[in-house]
């Protein structure tokens, strides 16, 4: 068995380095690394209380109730939310966070990619409002399906409503 020569192997690590080194982290990756996943969690869960907070007239009074009624019955149901969907969520996002050039890092990657959400709120509801409607439709409990049902009708509008705070919060994680 031949050991390569110090060149060679040189040349071989070289090339492995440059490899890893060019293929830069998903938004993914970047929001579920141990040293930021538990940050960007608690930013969410304030995103959506301030959300929630926000909404005006009758639909902002029966959303603040059932939100009130749903904490109450599970206080850490919006973490345990956020915790399951905000991978699911980024990698939905994907497409947007490499359109706009984000995915190549640099200092301005989260200011590119919170623009580029910003400026398009529907299609960004839309990415993640599709990862709620695979997982409704996974659901066995009867309860939960007909609920989400009769509510995915208005949720396009919230969410479409929270993505500026969405992409500021994603922003700094970037």
């Amino acid at each position: 068995m031949a050991i390569a020569a110090p060149a060679d192997r040189w040349l071989a690590l070289s090339a492995l380095w440059r490899q890893n080194r060019l293929r830069m982290a998903t938004l993914a990756e970047k929001i579920t690394a141990p040293d930021v996943q538990t940050k960007v969690i608690d930013d969410c869960v304030q995103l959506i209380d301030t959300e929630v907070a926000s909404k005006k007239g009758l639909s902002g009074a029966a959303v603040k109730t059932g939100y009130k009624v749903i904490k109450a019955l599970k206080p850490t149901i919006i973490r345990d939310a956020c915790t399951s969907l905000v991978p699911d969520f980024a990698t939905a996002l994907q497409p947007m966070y490499e359109e706009c050039g984000a995915a190549e890092g640099g200092d301005d990657a989260g200011d590119k990619f919170s623009k580029h959400l910003s400026a398009n709120p529907d299609r960004a509801a839309d990415l993640m409002l599709s990862v709620t409607d695979e997982r409704a439709g996974r659901a066995k409990n009867k309860t939960i399906k007909k609920t989400y049902d009769r509510m995915r009708g208005s949720a396009k509008n919230h969410v479409v409503d929270a993505v500026p705070s969405l992409a500021r919060t994603l922003s700094k994680y970037c």
